[in-house]
C-alpha cells in the first residue's frame, strides 16, 4: 500500500471511531426507560440510577404538599404496586387524585421516586374518552 491510502484508512478508521463514541455517550446519557409501575416495583433493585418514566395512577389523597412551597410527595399505584414520588415544581392541572400520570426521573437510594423538573404529566380521562351519548348521523 502506498501512503496515500494509508491516510486515508487512518482517517476513515479516527472519524468511525469519533462517531461511534460520540453514539455511545449520547446514547448512554439519553437513555431512558419507560415503564409502569407494576413492571418497576415487581423488581425495583435493577432499576436504580437509571432514567425512567413511570406510568401510573395517583393514588387517592396520598397528594401532600409542603405549605408555602412546591414541594409534592405522592403515591403512585399500577395493578397492586406503589411507589412513593417526590416532586418539586409546578404540576398540570389534571395532576389530581385517581389521574393517569407518568413522572420522569430517578430512584433515590432510600427507594423514593425523585421526579425531575418538569417531569410530571397528567391526562384528563374526559378529554380522551369517548362520549357515551349517541349522536344522531350528520350532526
Amino acid at each position: 500500500m502506498n501512503s496515500k491510502t494509508i491516510k486515508i484508512l487512518a482517517t476513515a478508521v479516527v472519524l468511525v471511531g469519533a462517531l461511534g463514541g460520540l453514539m455511545y455517550t449520547s446514547l448512554a446519557e439519553g437513555t431512558e426507560y419507560y415503564k409502569h409501575v407494576d413492571e418497576v416495583m415487581a423488581d425495583p433493585a435493577p432499576w436504580h440510577g437509571k432514567k425512567l418514566q413511570l406510568h401510573g395512577y395517583v393514588v387517592e389523597r396520598s397528594i401532600k404538599r409542603k405549605p408555602d412551597t412546591l414541594e409534592y410527595i405522592f403515591q403512585l399505584e399500577n395493578n397492586g404496586h406503589v411507589v412513593n414520588a417526590r416532586y418539586t415544581g409546578i404540576v398540570p392541572d389534571t395532576f389530581k387524585d385517581n389521574s393517569e400520570t407518568v413522572i420522569k426521573g430517578r430512584f433515590a437510594d432510600d427507594g423514593t421516586f425523585m421526579v425531575e423538573p418538569g417531569g410530571v404529566m397528567a391526562k384528563c380521562p374526559s378529554k380522551y374518552e369517548a362520549s357515551k351519548t349517541p349522536r344522531a348521523p350528520g350532526t
